[in-house]
């Protein structure tokens, strides 16, 4: 299965469709370097990696990307307590305020996730 898809799950076509439109060169290094060589890699198991992911994207500050691999990181095996601890760990690092903009947007999606019965 790609990682894409494992990571993006039903909105695989439209996050492919965005970043398209967005510039498809750019969406090529995404998807062949990012996820097909990086996030493949056999090093560490994709849950990992998408709690890794999350942490440094708290860090940028890249609130639509985090969303993103809160959502990845539910669906490859992390559990609300793994989430929930990764976003308080990046406080100490990376600052309350990016911390508590992630937990806003997790809370967010597990309302939503809740909603549709998942």
């Amino acid at each position: 299965m790609s990682v894409r898809k494992a990571i993006w799950g039903d909105n695989f076509e439209a996050i492919e469709q965005t970043l398209t439109e967005v510039d498809p060169d750019l969406y090529t290094y995404i998807r062949d370097f990012a996820y097909e060589e990086v996030l493949a890699r056999s090093g560490l198991d994709l849950k990992t990696r998408e709690l890794l992911a999350i942490t440094s994207l708290i860090a940028l500050g890249a609130p639509k990307e985090i969303a993103t691999h809160l959502e990845g990181a539910l669906r490859n095996g992390a559990t609300e307590q793994e989430v929930r601890e990764t976003i308080i760990q990046s406080a100490l690092f990376v600052g309350f305020p990016n911390a508590l903009g992630a937990m806003k947007t997790f809370h967010a999606l597990l309302r939503k996730r809740h909603s549709a019965g998942k």
